[in-house]
């Protein structure tokens, strides 16, 4: 009846408990209470006896059955140690005896213990993931570029723009992939500044075409098979005998070019060589090398 209509909370360990049972006794008359409790343990022994484990007792469904008298109650107060509960063999105050203290100090070493092995085992797995990520940092600094200019290596940042990992899709790739940010600032400077000497060559280049063979700040290339001139080569087309006029009469042409060019005349027309040395006019060569190669066939 009493595990019927009444109930407790669980404890913490998870054992279901019964609402105590007190019996407080009036030494009247002729009956020992000292006679009468062994005797009451052994009648309802089935209903308070707890499960042995290792330095305490489980209750799991048991009757906390206490017992106490009326003059232990009245030199001591109900607040001192002047109950007895079924299965143990000392007083206690009355929340020690309805209670299981040495379960509750059982399970807090328990839970202190599985504190201890819960951070052992989180530092473990700190220290595990903090070698794998320096493990991982060591790979990937070891795959880190250089730049080719000043051998420093790249940062993050433009490691990842050299590697062209554009979220656009179609955004134009590095124009510098193997230097690093200075470097390219620098080489893009230069070819912006080659560029504009080449602008501002052009016009000089197509005078020349029109007024005749000028110097020029790079070595020439000869217009008929596109080899460049030898210093010598170069020093003769560029000595002039008069305004505007070179001692070369085929300044375009290399050394090899000009002999071919003069055989390939002669035996043309026999009289070409003479016709020259005297001043008259020959057929001029025209660009590209059309005229000389109209001999060949």
């Amino acid at each position: 009846m009493w595990r019927t209509r009444w109930s407790a909370p669980d404890t913490w360990s998870g054992d279901a408990t019964r609402p105590p049972v007190l019996l407080v006794f009036n030494r009247i008359g002729e009956r020992n209470p000292n006679r009468t409790i062994p005797r009451l343990q052994e009648l309802t022994r089935h209903l308070w006896q707890g499960q042995r484990h290792t330095g305490f007792h489980a209750y799991d469904g048991r009757i906390p059955i206490i017992a106490t008298g009326l003059k232990n109650l009245r030199e001591h107060g109900p607040a001192g140690p002047v109950f007895l509960r079924f299965g143990r063999d000392h007083m206690q105050p009355l929340r020690e005896a309805i209670g299981n203290p040495r379960r509750e100090a059982a399970d807090a070493r328990a839970r202190e213990a599985d504190s201890v092995r819960e951070e052992e085992f989180q530092a473990q797995a700190r220290r595990a993931a903090q070698e794998q990520a320096a493990k991982k940092a060591a790979e990937r600094e070891a795959l880190r570029p250089v730049c080719t200019g000043c051998g420093a290596k790249f940062t993050d940042e433009r490691w990842e723009a050299a590697q062209g990992q554009a979220k656009d899709w179609g955004a134009p790739k590095d124009s510098h992939p193997h230097l690093c940010d200075d470097c390219k600032q620098r080489a893009i400077a230069a070819e912006r500044q080659a560029a504009g000497r080449q602008e501002h060559q052009e016009p000089v280049r197509r005078g020349a075409e029109q007024q005749g063979f000028q110097r020029s700040p790079h070595r020439p290339v000869c217009t008929e098979c596109g080899a460049a001139f030898t210093d010598e080569r170069w020093k003769a087309t560029e000595r002039r005998v008069g305004w505007g006029a070179f001692s070369e009469p085929r300044p375009s042409l290399c050394g090899d070019c000009d002999r071919r060019f003069v055989t390939d005349l002669q035996q043309a027309w026999p009289d070409a060589h003479r016709h020259e040395e005297q001043g008259q006019a020959v057929p001029e060569q025209k660009a590209g090398g059309t005229w000389l190669s109209r001999f060949r066939r």
